[in-house]
């Protein structure tokens, strides 16, 4: 007779998301998941797979959490530029007061294990382009309703806000001072005036 799971393996993948996204992949052992989920090691390997399986089931996870959100944000109707300003805001004040330099979880991977792991490039870089298209889709709207002149590019804009968005967390990452965070967000949006 099968034994039932003895955990719940949505609560144990969100558990684990929380973890790779403190430590990092590498700083994380299958000891370290263990102990932080309290589920046997054989029960882990056979709901999730090996750590680098649980890895990328808790980055889609964060992908899922995380990446509607900011599509919806941009997609509302009305203006545009209001959205689009609020959220790169708040990206550089979150950075800013970031107290566990968690940074983001998509942006970390990049960071950890994108030059060697050409699945968790694919990954991040899906993520990235959902982000990029958000914003250029904004972008062009916001040029349509007459926000943004009709000499800008909203996709070459969209890159440069995509690019820094993701400094904006590496760089908090690093605790580096509030201010210059918030500077280079401000300067960044002098190019949607």
């Amino acid at each position: 007779m099968a034994r039932t799971k003895e955990f719940d393996p949505d609560a144990a993948l969100q558990s684990a998301l929380e973890l790779f996204w403190r430590r990092g992949y590498e700083a994380t052992s299958m000891a370290d998941l263990v102990a932080h989920l309290g589920i046997a090691r054989a029960s882990l390997y056979a709901t999730f797979g090996s750590k680098r399986e649980l890895y990328l089931k808790a980055l889609q996870r964060y992908g899922e959490q995380h990446g509607p959100p900011l599509v919806e944000e941009l997609s509302q109707p009305g203006p545009v530029l209001p959205a689009v300003r609020g959220l790169i805001r708040r990206f550089a004040e979150e950075a800013a007061c970031d107290e566990l330099r968690r940074g983001c979880f998509v942006t970390n991977t990049a960071v950890e294990l994108g030059a060697h792991d050409p699945e968790t490039t694919r990954r991040v870089e899906e993520s990235w382009h959902s982000l990029e298209t958000a914003l250029t889709s904004a972008l062009m709207r916001a040029r349509a309703q007459g926000e943004l002149p009709a000499e800008r590019d909203p996709v070459a804009l969209a890159r440069m806000l995509l690019v820094l968005m993701q400094g904006l967390r590496v760089v908090g990452k690093a605790g580096s001072a509030p201010a210059r965070l918030r500077d280079a967000a401000d300067q960044a949006l002098t190019l949607l005036d």
